[in-house]
């Protein structure tokens, strides 16, 4: 009997694969070639499942999302009624490098910029999910506003860009040495204590 293959468990393995590599060695590294010997599969079997870099480095990011997003709902999972605030912190420390593997995705989304400065497609995967992100944010924190856990005077579109611009700074700073992921969570959480203040 031939040996089964789960497609989408196939093209997982080498969209991490991709976002080893790229986290690694930057988008430069990244070849049909390079990412099938990092996922250990042939060449024919990474070009079976994407027919151009540009295809496989769209999959490969959205897949790290996927993750991202699976991480983030599991965690919630674990808590009783999680509050808009509990929601906020949760996505935002995953923004944050923190340990091995949000370091490596935090990498890869320099890598993915860098390139999307110069790549239309690219590039609107940046500017499709933002605005969604951002009114999720702001959904939660009118929420929040609500329940009266969050001032009404607040502007929940600002308060929402204001937290994404605060995670996403972080990473640098973390990377360079100025400060440690424990102090940059610190300063979220002082200013989470801020904002939910009614």
């Amino acid at each position: 009997m031939p040996k089964q293959v789960d497609h989408e468990q196939r093209r997982g393995q080498i969209a991490e694969a991709l976002l080893r590599l790229t986290a690694r060695e930057g988008l430069e590294a990244v070849s049909l070639r390079h990412v099938a010997t990092e996922a250990g599969v042939s060449m024919g079997a990474v070009q079976h499942y994407f027919k151009t870099k540009d295809e496989m480095l769209l999959f490969a990011l959205r897949h790290q999302d996927d993750l991202r997003e699976q991480r983030i709902t599991a965690s919630l999972a674990a808590a009783v009624s999680p509050t808009p605030r509990d929601i906020l912190r949760a996505c935002l420390v995953e923004i944050i490098p923190t340990d091995e593997r949000s370091t490596s995705e935090w990498l890869v989304g320099v890598a993915y910029f860098i390139r999307a400065l110069a790549s239309p497609s690219m590039a609107s995967v940046y500017t499709e999910g933002m605005p969604k992100l951002f009114e999720f944010f702001a959904d939660q924190i009118r929420q929040a506003q609500a329940s009266g856990e969050v001032s009404a005077e607040r502007e929940a579109d600002r308060e929402a860009e204001i937290l994404w611009a605060l995670a996403d700074a972080q990473g640098t700073s973390i990377l360079l040495g100025q400060r440690t992921s424990a102090e940059a969570v610190a300063l979220l959480d002082y200013h989470l204590a801020r904002l939910f203040q009614a």
